[in-house]
């Protein structure tokens, strides 16, 4: 045990600044997401242009690749949440319908495998742990733009996959990271429940 705690400290303080920065952006952009605040967009586009970075150069080529998509999702979330009302006319969080929400689920473990053999080829240390991170990391950020109240419990499997990833590679500040996201989407999901039941969505 004391072997595996020194290791991990040594982890943490030899890490790149990169790592370090993007583990502060990424732990204050989520706890503004869970705040439904806009300014988790901007602190958002930085963390993953940073963790992009990290990721390639450890060759978690889905991990660095999925920080693209999610440098779009971020810039499309942005433009939702804000509304062509503005501030007056806030998205509100709803729920997928359940035959919506199981073709998500089905489209995004079709997806993993699929990805998972392209890894295997590019020589993933992780092919089909990494595929999941990205394929359901994508997904969750679009139900997180949309408001979708699924989006936490997507991030809570996506975190949880994280941290047996970067434990195996020893990218302790991001095991850190990914504990203390999976839990702010536990808090964000009741945050998220509470503000469905205090101002729910209009009948499409």
């Amino acid at each position: 045990m004391t072997d595996v705690l020194a290791a991990i400290w040594q982890g943490l303080i030899s890490a790149s600044w990169p790592e370090q920065a993007a583990t502060v952006l990424g732990l204050l952009g989520v706890w503004l997401a869970t705040r439904q605040n806009l300014w988790n967009f901007p602190i958002g586009l930085m963390q993953v242009t940073l963790i992009g970075f990290v990721f390639f150069e450890q060759r978690l080529f889905a991990d660095a690749g999925l920080q693209a998509v999610y440098f779009v999702a971020l810039i499309y979330g942005w433009v939702v949440w804000l509304r062509p009302g503005g501030a007056d006319a806030p998205l509100p969080v709803s729920r997928l319908p359940l035959r919506r929400l199981l073709a998500v689920i089905s489209a995004g473990l079709v997806a993993t495998l699929l990805l998972a053999q392209l890894l295997e080829q590019l020589h993933d240390p992780m092919p089909y742990r990494d595929a999941f991170i990205g394929c359901f990391g994508v997904l969750s950020q679009w139900l997180e733009a949309t408001k979708r109240l699924e989006a936490w419990g997507g991030w809570v499997l996506v975190n949880i996959t994280g941290l047996a990833i970067y434990s195996a590679t020893g990218l302790y500040w991001f095991v850190f990271l990914y504990a203390l996201y999976l839990v702010l989407s536990v808090t964000g999901f009741v945050s998220w429940r509470r503000s469905m039941r205090d101002n729910p969505p209009r009948p499409v």
